[in-house]
């Protein structure tokens, strides 16, 4: 029987802070959408590979669900790119450089982490737990921003069932982005050094990912 994911539930948040910006600008109304991934509009699926045993994937590898007891890991093909200690997957893209902008549905999860991570972090950690990961959860009904073991509260957001995660790779920008109200709701700052891959971590219920978008026009 797989170790339950809870038992370390969100990898202990811890109490510090981390340098980033926090910033609520407005965007145009207008939202464009593609069907194909050009040009830097990436497009990924779920990697099966990294998923770890508690996580289910469906849709065609573009959603997931939590299963709080999943299988047994002796019965999911082992490999170094999987997670086995966290409730971690990562998309199956990597990113090298350029601005990329994709969606996830959040509505039916109430504990999650969204963000990047470098393609070889290592698969002993939770993401947002070392300086190889940017993310940003959601927990206790909270948003924060979390790298390093660092975390920062993320305030006046509340609950949309969608949000938008903007990535400029030489800028060392990674936003949060409200699709609903158009706006940026927090912005971390970092150096990205290594290939990167969209990164998701979840203890409660479904996720559902949007790739293969424009990005919005707005703030550079």
């Amino acid at each position: 029987m797989a170790i339950p994911v809870r038992a370390a539930r969100l990898c202990r948040l811890a109490g510090r802070t981390v340098s980033s910006l926090s910033v609520t600008r407005s965007l145009p109304a207008r939202r464009c959408y593609i069907s194909a991934s050009t040009g830097n509009n990436l497009q990924f699926r779920l990697d099966e590979r990294t998923a770890h045993s508690s996580l289910d994937l469906f849709k065609k590898n573009t959603a997931v669900i939590y299963r709080m007891l999943g299988l047994d890991p002796s019965h999911v093909q082992s490999n170094p790119e999987r997670f086995r200690d966290w409730a971690n997957v990562f998309g199956d893209e990597k990113i090298s450089g350029g601005r990329h902008y994709w969606e996830v549905t959040v509505k039916k999860s109430q504990e999650f982490r969204l963000g990047v991570a470098e393609a070889l972090m290592s698969r002993e950690d939770c993401v947002g737990t070392n300086g190889s990961s940017w993310v940003f959860g959601y927990a206790q009904r909270k948003w924060f921003a979390m790298t390093g073991n660092k975390v920062v509260p993320v305030a006046q957001v509340g609950k949309p069932d969608r949000i938008g995660i903007r990535l400029d790779y030489e800028a060392g920008v990674l936003e949060l982005m409200d699709i609903e109200k158009h706006t940026i709701i927090h912005t971390i700052r970092a150096q990205f050094k290594a290939p990167l891959c969209p990164a998701f971590g979840l203890w409660d219920g479904e996720l559902l990912t949007h790739s293969g978008l424009e990005e919005p026009e707005g703030p550079k």
